[in-house]
């Protein structure tokens, strides 16, 4: 199972929207199996699919217990994709953070990584929407992730973390060598002079290989998030549904093959 985290520590970059988007385009266009993990504790992922809950376990719960592995299988939950799953998070991941902390009795940064590893053949893509934030549960989704994808919205603050991000991703390389960041994409993009001479600020930046696909500014976006359809299926000809298509393609060529098992 080829994992990807999904993350920027500034919020409001369209990072859950890529997320959802990514991991439907896996499932429906390219027919992979995908697992698409909420890792932020507002939720929007899993209100978006309908499996926001605080009655059912989470990954908060895959978190915390022992028997990791069993407890994601019993957490996901399907979609109305047959090819795309959702493992539900809520405010409890909180809570977790906090006891993975406490819990100096077993390893705090690869419980995720253990949980997949327990797992045969589950899945082949796991997308992992992260939090803005360096906590334990993001930790644990790098630790355990092949890839990493950076979204940016290109404004006065759009480098604002990204040398941390960068810098936290080389000292994880210790529990996870293999760790890829495989670039960053411009989000929310607008043919104006300061996304033309960000997206060059970009391209330049050591360290941060970019992706040559943009996602194009649309109001379908914000539109999806109340009918809680993908964007291919809300609006298929609208342009951000087509990048996000092409994004895809894109990882896919740059070396973005499944794993055979895990």
């Amino acid at each position: 199972m080829k994992v990807i985290c999904k993350i920027n520590l500034k919020g409001g970059v369209a990072k859950t929207i890529g997320a959802i988007n990514f991991a439907y385009t896996l499932a429906e266009k390219h027919g992979k199996r995908v697992l698409l993990i909420d890792n932020d504790k507002q939720g929007n992922t899993s209100k978006f699919f309908g499996v926001h809950d605080y009655e059912k376990p989470t990954i908060s719960d895959v978190l915390i217990e022992r028997d990791a592995g069993g407890v994601l299988v019993s957490a996901v939950q399907p979609t109305a994709y047959k090819n795309l799953r959702v493992l539900p998070a809520n405010m409890n991941l909180l809570a977790a953070d906090r006891q993975i902390l406490i819990d100096a009795s077993r390893p705090q940064q690869t419980r995720l990584k253990k949980a997949f590893s327990s797992l045969d053949n589950f899945a082949d893509y796991c997308v992992i929407d992260c939090a803005p934030d360096l906590n334990m549960s993001v930790i644990n989704a790098l630790v355990a992730a092949h890839d990493v994808m950076i979204p940016i919205k290109v404004d006065k603050f759009a480098f604002d973390g990204i040398d941390a991000l960068l810098e936290q991703i080389d000292e994880l390389r210790d529990f996870n060598p293999v760790l890829r960041v495989v670039g960053g994409y411009v989000t929310m993009y607008s043919r104006n002079n300061v996304n033309l001479q960000g997206v060059e600020a970009l391209s330049e930046k050591a360290g941060l290989p970019m992706f040559e696909t943009v996602i194009r500014s649309t109001i379908k976006v914000s539109e999806t998030t109340y009918t809680g359809l993908p964007l291919a299926e809300y609006s298929p000809k609208c342009t951000a549904a087509k990048d996000y298509e092409a994004l895809v393609d894109e990882y896919l060529q740059k070396g973005g093959g499944a794993c055979d098992k895990g």
